[in-house]
């Protein structure tokens, strides 16, 4: 089952995108919600005939129990798509590269879901030695190839017209290219209480919103997927922003 809700925002100092955007939030694991979502935007994509771009911001995996089908979909989409780079991406990274030091993080945080989508089973006791290490040789092997290289090129950050995108959040008192990427994928202190003051938009998604809303400078996009059975859409275009929500059945 899928819903469309639209909420237009048209303020001064809107958000303007140079084209039509397409903005996906947390997936977390939900296939079934991706695959509804990607059914919205294109019938979406039809009735206005503009393709636009498609960005997702992050967090793929974790948490949901399709990690590995959300991955092998977004790496096959077709036109032009953007695909940030989100902190549980980077833990897993972390993990697969010194899994002794990150491994119990990334477990503790939704990556025994990811490891089951790959077939693989966590330690029964992550402490014994060598546990982690062999957990992360066997998630490498069940990976496709050319997976890890993919994560590890991810972008943390994307701009069009007055609008970032990132996955968590920016500090509001630095310009981008001056951000520590850290603000990028888990967010900054000041983030979601001090708006800008340089006119630009910051779309994102990590912290979850009941609905989700376009104002202060942000547009936050995180519905809670794994959670809710929501995952939202921002349809970001020179004449506002709206919504689209896909829904389980």
């Amino acid at each position: 089952m899928s819903r469309l809700a639209r909420r237009p925002t048209r303020t001064q100092g809107a958000p303007r995108p140079e084209g039509r955007i397409y903005a996906v939030g947390d997936i977390h694991g939900r296939h079934d919600l991706l695959e509804e979502a990607l059914d919205l935007i294109a019938a979406d994509r039809a009735r206005h005939d503009d393709a636009g771009t498609l960005v997702f911001l992050g967090d793929y995996i974790d948490r949901g129990d399709h990690a590995a089908e959300v991955l092998a979909t977004l790496r096959a989409l077709p036109g032009s798509v953007v695909t940030l780079m989100g902190n549980h991406e980077r833990m897993m990274l972390d993990f697969l590269h010194d899994p002794d030091r990150y491994g119990r993080r990334w477990l503790g945080n939704g990556g025994v879901q990811t490891l089951a989508s790959f077939g693989v089973v966590p330690p029964a006791d992550p402490t014994a030695p060598g546990a982690m290490a062999t957990t992360a040789r066997a998630l490498r092997k069940a990976m496709a190839s050319g997976t890890i290289d993919w994560l590890e090129g991810l972008p943390t950050l994307w701009r069009s017209g007055n609008l970032i995108f990132v996955h968590a959040g920016l500090d509001p008192d630095l310009p981008p290219e001056a951000q520590e990427e850290a603000a990028f994928l888990w967010g900054h202190p000041a983030f979601l209480r001090t708006p800008r003051q340089d006119g630009l938009w910051v779309v994102h998604g990590h912290t979850i919103v009941e609905q989700p809303e376009a104002r202060g400078g942000r547009v936050a996009l995180d519905s809670g997927a794994w959670i809710t059975d929501r995952l939202t859409v921002g349809v970001l275009l020179q004449a506002g922003v709206s919504f689209l929500t896909a829904t389980a059945d």
